[in-house]
């Protein structure tokens, strides 16, 4: 197990802090990390694929262990659709795995470069969480070692409390070690995909509110740069499992082959070269002629197929594609609101982004359901994730800006998801959890962690410390 100083960045590069990198491959090497953090006097933070948006898995002046070489899919029950998987698997690994026979991860999030222990760490939710809630909703079990060298093992009845505090802690606590989950069984390896326009913010959440029931997925784009009587306009895409017997050719349509996204465009130009060419038009004007072509394109409503892979990844399409927003990187924000406040607290946010001159370049919308996980961010209702570019001179502008979006989401008793906002402080977050929440998480992390090892830039910053 060797270590060296080095400096990271969040996935928008936004963010950046140098730490001692630490790659352990037990559960025996991350208690020696550990040990050596107490020893030394500093702090301790897991890291997946550093996928997240803001500084989760930052840790500034202290350790931080990066989990990809504990990548090992240690048992997978094709009859049954249980996995246990180590925590640096990606969904990647895990779906290409199992697909062929007929399964697909419950819960997704929109790369697959996800690790399976930053997706509990987050508990992430997909364009199905309506329907499926969140991934930590489809752990069976889940083993993990604390600072002081306890193995535990949690299910949703053995050390619950731990279970769904853990889930969505963001590493705070314990270090995963192994996941077991159930997968999803698919009949196809294609998903029926309805295409629509909708005209406004209210015909926008009505479509997500409405027609949720009928699908099995659904996601909206919102065209950010759109003012007046159609603020919020945008498009709907809703998708259907195909049922047995729909599906003619099913092992064909689940081969790894048929779901593998090209690399090049018309087999001829590399994708991974499109992040240059996308940068000159990563400006105001710029996106704003892009939207405007992509939402007058899809006024067409459409049926089509699409494979699980093309559908789920759309952050995978174009390779480092967050590179396109300059040096500076990207912030990007994302509020949970209830469906009865939704409308006007988004109503407010965009049109304050359209007055301070700096509109969101990529607005994405997805309905929701509540879970008892215990820092949820989850609703009765919908979210908004907004990318922001970040520039030099406009950061200071930019972060009041947000914390204007927060009084606003908080006014609307919205929450936050702190996989994505970077700018949201402890004050905000004491305000959205409640000061009970807080307390109970701190309780469990003085039992799990009593020399204070596990810190991160993100709970420094959300949870004061």
């Amino acid at each position: 197990m060797q270590n060296t100083f080095t400096q990271l960045e969040n996935f928008g590069h936004s963010l950046s802090a140098q730490s001692y990198l630490i790659q352990p491959k037990s559960a025996e090497d991350i208690y020696s990390a550990f040990k050596l953090a107490k020893k030394i006097g500093l702090t301790v933070t897991a890291r997946g694929a550093g996928r997240s948006y803001n500084d989760a898995a930052l840790n500034g002046g202290g350790i931080l262990l990066d989990m990809s070489a504990m990548n090992q899919i240690l048992e997978w029950d094709q009859v049954t659709g249980r996995v246990r998987c180590e925590p640096g698997v990606t969904l990647e690994k895990l779906w290409q795995h199992i697909e062929p026979q007929g399964w697909w991860p419950p819960v997704v999030s929109g790369t697959m470069k996800t690790t399976l222990g930053g997706c509990l760490a987050a508990n992430i939710h997909g364009k199905n969480n309506f329907k499926m809630g969140t991934i930590g909703e489809h752990v069976l079990e889940f083993t993990a070692v604390l600072p002081t060298g306890a193995e535990i093992t949690c299910t949703p009845k053995k050390n619950a409390d731990l279970f769904y505090a853990m889930i969505g802690g963001y590493g705070m606590l314990g270090i995963f070690t192994s996941i077991t989950l159930q997968m999803k069984r698919i009949h196809s390896g294609l998903l029926t995909v309805d295409a629509f326009p909708v005209q406004n913010l209210h015909r926008h959440l009505s479509s997500l509110q409405d027609d949720a029931p009928n699908y099995d997925y659904i996601v909206g784009w919102l065209e950010t740069f759109a003012g007046g009587s159609s603020l919020g306009r945008g498009q709907i895409h809703a998708a259907r499992y195909l049922h047995e017997g729909e599906d003619k050719n099913p092992q064909d349509t689940m081969k790894v082959s048929n779901q593998v996204l090209p690399s090049r465009i018309f087999g001829v130009f590399p994708k991974g070269l499109l992040h240059y060419f996308m940068s000159p038009f990563m400006i105001n004007l710029g996106v704003w002629g892009v939207n405007t072509g992509k939402y007058i394109a899809s006024l067409r409503r459409h049926t089509f197929r699409q494979s699980h892979a093309a559908f789920h990844f759309l952050l995978d399409y174009v390779p480092n594609w967050e590179l396109s927003y300059g040096r500076s990187g990207l912030i990007q924000y994302q509020s949970f609101l209830p469906k009865e406040t939704a409308e006007a607290a988004w109503t407010e946010i965009l049109q304050l982004s359209h007055k301070n001159g700096l509109p969101s370049y990529l607005g994405v919308t997805k309905r929701h359901r509540s879970d008892k996980f215990l820092l949820t961010h989850a609703v009765d209702g919908f979210s908004l994730a907004m990318d922001f570019k970040v520039t030099d001179g406009g950061r200071a502008k930019m972060r009041a800006m947000l914390q204007e979006f927060d009084k606003i989401v908080l006014v609307n008793r919205g929450r936050f998801y702190f996989a994505k906002n970077s700018e949201t402080t402890a004050e905000t977050a004491l305000a959205f959890y409640g000061k009970d929440i807080v307390d109970k998480f701190k309780k469990l992390k003085k039992r799990c962690d009593p020399n204070g090892l596990l810190e991160s830039d993100l709970y420094r910053r959300v949870f004061g410390e």
